[in-house]
């Protein structure tokens, strides 16, 4: 199963229309995984037309995005934790993991800044923005792969 998560969008400041290296990697998944500021729901309507997409709300999205502040889900067996924010850098895994019990694996955005670690048997992994990169070097977003029940991967994709 290939998913592809994403974070911080910003639509329509920074997202007027998926742009063209994003939408090359939205072809061919299964399922996406938004981790929050959408900031306009047309971006989730976007999305779904490649893949189903489950989305958390983040700090810049208003009361028209329809989401969760958190959710669980699993799939293939892989259960997975989203929030939009995961809080400062100090202590993060050990306060995702007091969050999400049962996670194997914790999909944030916020900092805009691509992170995958692993920590007492968690992985926590943040895609970045594809279309505002902040400091970074690159718009970024992730690409998970899960097989037997496993995540058997998880790039850090760049798309500028």
């Amino acid at each position: 199963m290939r998913v592809v998560a994403l974070s911080d969008t910003h639509a329509p400041r920074r997202w007027r229309t998926c742009p063209p290296r994003v939408a090359e990697l939205l072809r061919g998944a299964d399922l996406i995984l938004h981790a929050g500021d959408v900031c306009v729901p047309s971006v989730i309507d976007e999305l779904a037309v490649y893949a189903p997409v489950h989305v958390v709300k983040g700090n810049n999205d208003g009361p028209d995005l329809v989401a969760p502040e958190t959710l669980e889900l699993t799939v293939d067996e892989v259960r997975i934790g989203m929030i939009h924010d995961s809080g400062p850098a100090k202590g993060r895994a050990s306060r995702m993991r007091r969050r999400f019990p049962h996670a194997d694996l914790v999909v944030f955005g916020h900092s805009h800044i691509p992170l995958d670690e692993t920590e007492g048997g968690l992985r926590i992994f943040n895609p970045g923005s594809p279309t505002d990169r902040r400091r970074q070097p690159h718009g970024t977003l992730g690409v998970l792969t899960i097989e037997r029940g496993a995540l058997a991967r998880a790039e850090i994709v760049n798309v500028t």
